[in-house]
Order: structure tokens, then sequence, then C-alpha cells
């Protein structure tokens, strides 16, 4: 590894950024911070180790710089340092506590694997580079890393708390609960161990005992954010979304870490918007764009920026799809709106998701309908419109920024009963195709989504409690569920008697614009508020969700402001799916009536 090399890395803050997942982790943990003032100070002591004399001088002036949290001179002082001596350990380790906390983090996985490599017996850095290869996401290598400093640094609960994080995501909660009880008994006053038990157990759907460790863990240090922000958390899965943004608030205050703030915010933009305070809400949003998530997508375009404001009445928009696939669909309610500001000498360029670009283009005909496509850059996802003339753009804008503008209340979303139009030959194909399924309305079923990150799993309930509305008499089911659902269809047939019918000659992940017309051709669609959820409620289909207490979706209202034909089936608490199962078989009964 040579110090041009590291010189010569791309820098993260060059490109337009945006996206990162929604909805925010349930609950932050702590797994420490890069460069905090107890490991900046014991690396100044261990750097008398030196044995290049005019190095210590330069990187202490680097230690110096972080610990006023100046990333920038960080950086500086440390390649000053490298400079003199570029096989000095502590001087890659300095630089890539610099490059991390600058949001640079390609950069800064270099120069931990360097120090690692020069130093592999200072603890710090394999603790380091495991938080940062756990925040990419890059969980078995982090596994690695903190098993290897807990054994060099047993003393130090960061370890076991590390680790156990590490072990949580990695779907083994019962093991990382061990590890933490164990080290609760050795260090009881360690707040930081009480909050990660308290992410396990939030998870989980335990909300009583999660409220209490996070509540010992602010109790043990009232100025412990995280724990604060945790708190919140809890109260925003038991429906106080109040008092969720209270604690938000709170710990903002008391928050240091970009990162962390950036997270919070973003939390807090789904608090204001669950409480009707819309404007504010989508305002907070734009924290998505933050370089700080190390998952955010960036955009490769070269075009200024659109902002709540400017005029674009005769000018031509590009506008990029952003998030998941739900998500483009969900936004693409404020496209009409965009179109008609253009006016007949405007023009609209859309790029979205490839799967995506028929519906779209029939559904928007006076727009230019175009795919986008993700590329990892640096580590980075990075996202571009290939096929957008960009020179004749003269404003872009990832879509859910539109918000701003469009959508600043929940009485700016139109009641139209559709905004995708499907294929009606296709609608008309699968109401005869339909006929072949069992007798009893047509209703297509959703239970799941294919994405995992962020324990998604809460927010849908499981398989098997679907069974109250299987068992509805006089109901034809369809499934609409993609992905590989064998299991689960063999199940409903096994121990309920209920087949599941399913549609011939289409691949319900891939075929999205037929996708569309079969969910068309329904009586009805339930489920969760998956992609093809979304896809039928957009282009008009009756449809029942299945959502969660306080969602940001609902906007705070009695209704689904998105699709106005949507009926909502909400529990009261996270995770207590039984009743809303319930509710939804009483009302099918009546359905399967008219």
């Amino acid at each position: 590894m040579s110090r041009k090399a590291m010189i010569s890395a791309p820098s993260v803050g060059a490109l337009q950024v945006a996206a990162a997942p929604t909805p925010a982790r349930l609950a932050i943990g702590d797994v420490g911070e890069a460069g905090g003032r107890d490991a900046l100070a014991r690396l100044n002591e261990a750097m008398r180790e030196l044995k290049a004399v005019a190095a210590a001088p330069v990187l202490r002036r680097a230690i110096e710089a972080l610990n006023r949290e100046d990333f920038v001179a960080g950086g500086k002082w440390a390649l000053e340092g490298l400079a003199l001596d570029e096989h000095n350990g502590f001087g890659w380790y300095l630089l890539g506590i610099a490059r991390e906390r600058a949001g640079d983090f390609a950069s800064s996985v270099k120069a931990y694997e360097a120090a690692l490599q020069l130093l592999p017996n200072h603890a710090e850095v394999s603790n380091d580079l495991g938080r940062l290869a756990y925040r990419m996401g890059m969980h078995e290598q982090a596994e690695k890393l903190f098993r290897h400093y807990v054994a060099h640094a047993p003393d130090r609960p960061e370890g076991v708390n590390n680790l156990a994080s590490v072990i949580r995501d990695r779907g083994r909660p019962d093991e990382a609960i061990d590890l933490l009880r164990d080290a609760i008994g050795l260090k009881p006053d360690s707040s930081m161990l009480w909050n990660t038990l308290g992410t396990i157990l939030i998870e989980r759907g335990d909300l009583e005992s999660a409220e209490s460790f996070f509540g010992e863990a602010v109790r043990l240090a009232p100025k412990f954010a995280k724990a604060r922000y945790n708190l919140g958390q809890v109260k925003q899965g038991l429906g106080d979304v109040a008092g969720a943004l209270v604690d938000c608030d709170a710990a903002l205050k008391l928050v240091g870490t970009a990162d962390d703030r950036q997270m919070m915010r973003l939390a807090r933009s789904n608090y204001l918007l669950a409480l009707n305070r819309v404007g504010e809400g989508w305002d907070e949003y734009e924290a998505r764009m933050s370089p700080q998530f190390a998952d955010v997508t960036h955009f490769n375009i070269d075009k200024p920026r659109w902002e709540p404001g400017d005029d674009i009445a005769g000018k031509t928009l590009l506008v990029i799809g952003e998030q998941g696939l739900g998500d483009e669909v969900l936004f693409a309610n404020v496209l009409p709106d965009v179109i008609e500001k253009l006016g007949p000498e405007g023009r609209l360029r859309l790029a979205v998701e490839p799967r995506l670009v028929p519906l779209f283009q029939r559904s928007f005909p006076q727009a230019e309908v175009t795919l986008h496509t993700t590329h990892v850059w640096s580590t980075r996802p990075l996202r571009s419109a290939p096929k957008t003339d960009h020179a004749t753009v003269d404003l872009w804008t990832p879509i859910g920024s539109l918000m701003r503008e469009f959508r600043r209340s929940v009485d700016a979303f139109p009641k139209r009963d559709r905004f995708l139009v499907a294929d009606p030959e296709r609608v008309a194909h699968w109401k005869k195709v339909l006929e072949d399924a069992p007798a009893g309305p047509k209703v297509g079923l959703l239970w799941k989504s294919l994405i995992s990150k962020d324990a998604r799993h809460r927010y849908f309930s499981p398989f098997e409690q679907w069974k109250t509305v299987l068992k509805t008499p006089g109901v034809s089911f369809v499934n609409l569920q993609y992905g590989d659902c064998t299991a689960e269809l063999a199940e409903a047939e096994r121990e309920l008697g209920v087949t599941v019918w399913q549609p011939p000659g289409i691949d319900l992940k891939l075929d999205l614009d037929d996708v569309t017309a079969l969910a068309c051709a329904m009586d009805l669609v339930v489920g969760f508020s998956n992609a093809t959820l979304n896809l039928a409620a957009a282009a008009g289909a009756p449809n029942w969700l299945v959502s969660t207490p306080a969602a940001w979706t609902l906007l705070g209202s009695d209704h689904y402001p998105w699709y106005p034909q949507t009926r909502v089936f909400l529990p009261e608490r996270l995770g207590e799916w039984e009743p809303v199962m319930r509710d939804i078989a009483a009302n099918l009964r009546q359905f399967t009536k008219r």
C-alpha cells in the first residue's frame, strides 16, 4: 500500500447522494466510533513505541486535530507522518480514522488494513476495522475482527458489545443475548451493554423488556444519546409517536457523531410524517441523502439539482427513482402534478427501475421513460440514467424529494383512483384465465417482502398467522407473492386444506407490467406493503393493506392518502397480528356476500 495510492483515492463528497433505506432502523446499537477520546488517548500512549522519532510530533498533531473533530486536518497530518515513514502503522491508523470520519469509507478500509498489517497486536485497529466492516454490511469480516479484539482486550466491554452486535445481525440473537448477559454480570455499570441487549429484544418484539434495558442504559449514562433515542423507538412501536419525537429531539441535543445524527434525523422525519406534520417531515427526510450512511446511493448526474420553489415551467426535469421498487411506485403519486407544472413546453425525463419502464411509459405518455442503473463505485452504490440525454436536462431530482413541494399536507394528495395504467388487454386476459381458479371472489394474497435488512421482518406477520384469513369460506385465494413461497403454499394446503391458486405463465418478481394487470383483474388484493401491493393500489385495484402502528405512510390521517381506495388494517402494537387477521377474516366474509 503506497501513500500515493491513498492520496489519489476518490473523495466521497464529489458526488451527489441519496436514498438510505427506510424505515430507519428500529434501534441503534452502539459499536463505538473511530477516534473516540479514550481510544486516541490510548493511541497517543502507544505511540511512544515509535522508532521514527521525526514522525511522532506530526502524528501527535493528527491526534490533536481528530480530538477537535477536524478530520481534514487530521488526515493531512497523518499523511505528513507517512511521508516521513511510510511503514508507520500508527500513521496508517490515524489516516483510517480521519478518512472514515470524513465519510471516505473506501480509503479508510485500505488505511486500516495497512495499519493492521503493521500493528497486528494493537487491538484498537482490529476493533475500528471491524466497526467499519460492520457499518458497511460486511458482517462475516466484522465478526472475525471483533473476535480478534476480544482476544487481545478481554477487559474492555466494547469488545463483547461489538461482537454481540454483529452476531445479532447475523441471525444468532440467543448467542448474542448470552454474551451480553455474561458481560453485564462482570460490568453491570456498562450502559452500552444494556443498550445493545435492548436492541436485540426490541427486534424480537419484547418491547417491555427492551424499554427496561434502555431505561437502565439512560440511568447509568444520562447523556447516552443512542439509548435515549432507542427509548423513543420503543414508544413508536407501542404507538406513542409524540413520545418518540420528544425522546428523539432530546437525543439529537446529545449526539456527537454525524452518522448517528443523520440516522436520528431520518427517524425524526418518520415521526413528523406520522404526526401529520407533513411538510416538516419531508424537509427532514432529506437526511436520507447524507453520505454518512455507508450504503447511501450516489447519483452520477452532472446537472443542477432541483430545489423546492424552483420554476420548472418550460424546462426539462430529470426525475430518478430511488430506494426500493415499492418506494418508486409510491412516490410516483406526485408525477401527474409535476407534468402539469412543467406545462406544455416542459419535458419530464423519468428514470425508473428497468422492470417498471413499460408500465410507467404507458402511464405517463408525456414523459420520456428510461431505466436507471446502479453499479458499485468505491464500495458505494452509484446510480445513473445512461439512456437519458443529460445535455438537454435543466434540473434533476431523486423522486422522493419532490414531496417537499407537491405534498406538504395530507390535503395536497389528490383523490385520484389511480396514477398508473395497467395494460387493458392483459387485464382482460387475466380475467379470462382467473375463470379456471376455484369458485368465489378472486382475492390476491401478499404476505412478505424479500428485503431482510434492518430486521424488516418486524413489519410482516409470520405466514402461519394468515391461517384465520385463509380459512374464510367462499374465497378463491390467488398467489401474488413474488419470490420462493413454495413452503408457505404447501403449508396452507397441508394444514388447512386450502389451495392458494398459482397463476400460470407469469414471473411474479420480474413481469411487473403483467403483475399489475393481474392485480387489476382481481376482485381484491390483500397484504402488506410490498412492491406488488403498491403496483396494484397505484393502478386502482381494490386493496386492503395490513400496516403497522403509527406508520409514517399514513401521514397521521385516518386513511391512506397515497391510494384513496385502500382500506387499512392496523394492529394496536407492533407484532400483535392475530386481532388484525381476525378482523380481515370477518370483513372477507362480508365481502363474499356482496
